[in-house]
């Protein structure tokens, strides 16, 4: 390498990159901030418009955008060294650049007008060159990157892979940062655009996908998505579901809970003082659907809860932290994945359909609950409602779900009747439902439903309501003295 050009608006490392560059004799080209930071530090360089001959002008818009500058990038070793003599312009063997930061500013700033001034030009044109020649110039636009450059000058140069695989993420950075300045302005005027663009990184291939004839991977490098075990086998497709499913539900309690999820629906929830008290709670609600399930706690797991969770099949356990003990302890089944849960990651919900996408994204509500029946829901009776219709939200529509103060009694999940959603709920309970309430995740167009919860022996009911013969199911939950809530919010789940 003889000749290296510096333009980064992350300047975290440059400074250490650019004194192992110039101690193995390569000459810098830099101009504006990372000039700055250069000359600051003392290390020599070569400005960018004393080098083309043309003066940096429009507030700094212009300054690389010269034949000099791109000429050095796109030359072809070999084939163009004559026209790039007569023309005065030198080889450039490694482009280090990293963008204006648009994302972060079009979060924070509202004015187009001054955003537009985050939008980099000169820096994707020459990232976009380099890569392009590849061949002949190591482009670098992640400081994590930087290591491998003082690898290559230790050892001599590049070799061909690390050239490509830099070329490739320099594509990668380009076009998520074009996808980032097209959705912004395509979303100016309405909160879907017209054009979506989305890039996801770190794809794993997975070993297969929801069954073993189909092939899968996984993308993603933050939350859910971005999980690896601590201990056991990797992550399968189904895992990777079941565990985002269980996550979500997890998430609605503040207080120690478990959520323990069998294909993608809850088989059992519990919460209570203690942790440990909670996850048996959850796998007793229905523990022939929790073997072979993914458990979910919000609490540490402890060497006790260690040893109960393994004295089942459990295809993945998952928690804010481990004991040491704990760790220790399930070691002894080697399969079962152990996954520290990660914060959740906000974003839109996509999903693919044939030829296209189904974009949803959830606006900030708030759920009016209201009693609209003679009587009014019991303390005890509030509480347990409040955690069936937790449990609603994160289950497979049509759903009914049956519950007490502590945990879920019964679920029905994933129906075409809500009748018969109640129906399965009352039949997989392994508990007496006297006392219970129960939750529909959507209005009850019929009375049927209730007057079969009110049969099983819950005493109140909470759903959406807004259905035209909301009447007639006041009037049985009145006739059978059940106390009924009203919500305002659906919570299908297809």
């Amino acid at each position: 390498m003889k000749w290296a050009l510096l333009s980064v608006w992350d300047k975290r490392g440059i400074i250490d990159l650019a004194r192992e560059l110039t101690s193995h004799n390569v000459k810098l080209l830099s101009s504006g901030g990372t000039g700055t930071a250069l000359k600051e530090a003392g290390i020599p360089f070569t400005e960018v418009a004393a080098y083309t001959g043309s003066t940096e002008m429009m507030d700094g818009r212009v300054k690389t955008l010269h034949p000099r500058i791109h000429g050095g990038l796109l030359g072809r070793r070999g084939l163009d060294d004559r026209t790039m003599s007569e023309h005065g312009i030198h080889p450039i063997d490694l482009l280090v650049v990293n963008l204006y930061p648009f994302e972060d500013m079009a979060q924070k700033i509202t004015d187009l007008d001054k955003l537009v001034e985050y939008i980099d030009i000169g820096g994707p044109a020459m990232i976009r060159a380099a890569a392009k020649n590849h061949r002949d110039v190591a482009v670098v636009v992640d400081p994590g990157d930087y290591s491998l450059v003082v690898s290559a000058l230790r050892l001599g140069d590049f070799s061909g892979e690390e050239r490509l695989m830099l070329a490739k993420k320099a594509f990668a950075r380009t076009a998520a940062y074009d996808a980032a300045i097209s959705n912004h302005l395509h979303s100016l005027e309405s909160p879907f655009p017209d054009v979506y663009t989305v890039q996801f990184r770190n794809g794993r291939a997975l070993r297969y996908g929801e069954n073993p004839h189909q092939q899968a991977a996984i993308y993603g490098d933050a939350g859910i998505a971005g999980c690896k075990p601590l201990q056991g086998k990797q992550m399968s497709y189904n895992n990777y579901l079941d565990l985002h499913a269980a996550a979500g539900l997890l998430r609605e309690f503040d207080e120690p809970a478990a959520v323990i999820v069998k294909h993608n629906n809850p088989c059992g929830v519990a919460v209570s003082g203690d942790p440990f008290t909670a996850y048996e709670r959850a796998r007793d609600v229905d523990p022939v659907s929790a073997y072979g399930s993914v458990v979910t706690v919000n609490r540490e797991v402890t060497a006790a809860m260690a040893e109960s969770i393994c004295s089942t099949f459990v295809e993945v356990i998952a928690a804010p932290s481990f004991s040491d003990d704990a760790t220790e302890i399930m070691k002894k089944k080697e399969n079962m994945r152990v996954i520290n849960l990660p914060e959740p990651v906000a974003g839109d919900e996509l999903r693919t359909i044939d030829g296209g996408v189904l974009l949803q994204k959830t606006p900030p509500y708030q759920e009016h609950w209201e009693v609209i029946t003679d009587r009014d829901a019991s303390a005890d009776e509030l509480k347990a409602l409040r955690l069936a219709w937790k449990v609603c939200k994160h289950t497979r529509s049509n759903t009914i779900i049956f519950a007490d103060t502590e945990r879920t009694l019964g679920i029905g999940a994933g129906q075409m009747s809500r009748v018969d959603a109640a129906k399965i709920a009352i039949d997989k309970s392994h508990f007496s439902l006297q006392g219970s309430v129960a939750a529909s995740d959507a209005f009850l167009p019929f009375a049927d439903t209730l007057e079969v919860a009110a049969a099983a022996g819950a005493t109140a009911l909470v759903q959406p309501g807004g259905s035209i013969r909301d009447d007639e199911v006041i009037a049985a939950a009145n006739r059978l003295n059940m106390a009924m809530i009203f919500t305002g919010i659906r919570y299908f789940r297809h």
